[in-house]
């Protein structure tokens, strides 16, 4: 099953715009996207072929931490990881 993972890493400072098209290219291979510029936290949202939710997690968040790195964002704790199904999802838009 697929699952949608949100990803956010808080820290102390604002992000740059660079920093956030970085960590964009390196979560885009995950079907992800990227967000927090100009604030204190970075975050992504990426899609993740896993048996549960919790094992999405699992699987998203050092995928999350590796993209932070490889866009040499520093490294800040992950703060919250929220995921959500696909087929809850698309109950949602029923």
């Amino acid at each position: 099953m697929k699952w949608s993972v949100s990803v956010v890493a808080e820290g102390d400072r604002e992000t740059t715009l660079d920093e956030i098209v970085a960590l964009a290219d390196a979560v885009a291979t995950m079907s992800g996207i990227a967000s927090g510029f100009g604030s204190m936290s970075y975050g992504a949202q990426m899609v993740i072929e896993a048996i549960s939710a919790d094992a999405a997690v699992e699987i998203a968040v050092p995928a999350f931490i590796q993209a932070a790195a490889t866009a040499n964002l520093p490294s800040w704790p992950v703060t919250r990881a929220e995921v959500i199904g696909e087929e809850q999802d698309m109950l949602d838009e029923e």
